[in-house]
């Protein structure tokens, strides 16, 4: 049981070219933020991770109300510890969580369904997606320019073998649900509330990024692509091994396909979720 601590043009490439490198304060009527991420045994990183955060969204002009939800996937370490010690500090921290490990998609899914408020940033809490990305959305959020924005990593800092394997699933995930998304797999993602929250996530493992792209496309929103940068792990080691997590990529990103094969034909009917309109 969890505890409580108190995408533009349909099946096109959606990377916008005018988003340049990050400027200063936006313009317009301030965003409501939800932050919403999941931690695995991430003692290491998590104090440095939801101070950056905080100190980013309470200083921002563009930014209104915000929020940060983080699940712990029922950490060994101390990552829970710290993360009760960090809400004395920062009242605006909400820390759910499972009493075991249960995997990174379950643990996002989770988070996602603690947040409030108009618009949820997905990050993660190894300190690989500064949250100064956000500079370069908060502009089009306040325009109105979409409601579903992902990040896509210029030069990702993983590892070579991640970096193919990512590129892989990104390149079959693109073949099977006919589009044309330059990062399909990252985790930096900026969408509607209710949108978001209303979509019927069922990855348990790595796989919720994968999915939440194929997800948004699936209900008929398109996504807008904005270039960000991303960093090195900030300490620790990763949650999962990589011929597992391999194994596992395939598998899921072949169940996708087949899920919208069989949505095209008429045999599964998409899931209800709001409309560009009633999220706006």
């Amino acid at each position: 049981m969890p505890y409580t601590h108190d995408v533009p043009r349909a099946g096109g490439a959606a990377t916008d070219p005018s988003a340049g490198p990050a400027t200063g304060a936006a313009t317009g009527a301030p965003v409501g933020i939800s932050v919403a991420a999941p931690a695995y045994n991430e003692a290491d990183n998590i104090a440095a991770a939801v101070t950056e955060w905080r100190d980013y969204l309470e200083s921002h002009p563009a930014v209104g109300a915000w929020e940060i939800v983080v699940c712990d996937d029922g950490s060994t370490d101390a990552t829970r510890a710290i993360l009760t010690d960090l809400q004395r500090r920062c009242p605006e921290l909400v820390v759910v969580g499972f009493d075991r490990n249960r995997g990174a998609g379950a643990a996002i899914a989770a988070a996602i369904a603690a947040t409030r408020l108009d618009w949820v940033v997905l990050l993660d809490s190894d300190g690989q997606f500064p949250i100064a990305n956000l500079d370069r959305f908060l502009t089009r959020l306040q325009a109105g320019d979409g409601t579903a924005f992902s990040g896509a990593r210029i030069h990702k800092a993983d590892a070579l073998a991640y970096r193919w394997g990512s590129a892989a699933s990104g390149a079959v995930s693109n073949l099977l649900h006919r589009t044309r998304y330059r990062d399909f797999n990252s985790i930096f993602k900026v969408v509607r509330g209710p949108l978001l929250r209303a979509l019927p996530l069922e990855s348990g493992g790595m796989n919720c990024s994968t999915e939440i792209t194929a997800r948004v496309a699936e209900v008929g929103h398109a996504w807008v692509e904005i270039p960000i940068e991303h960093r090195e792990r900030g300490g620790g080691s990763r949650g999962w091994r990589f011929w597992r997590g391999a194994r596992d990529r395939a598998l899921f990103v072949g169940y996708l396909g087949y899920r919208r094969w069989l949505l095209r034909r008429g045999v599964l009917r998409a899931p209800d979720a709001p409309s560009a309109e009633e999220v706006r």
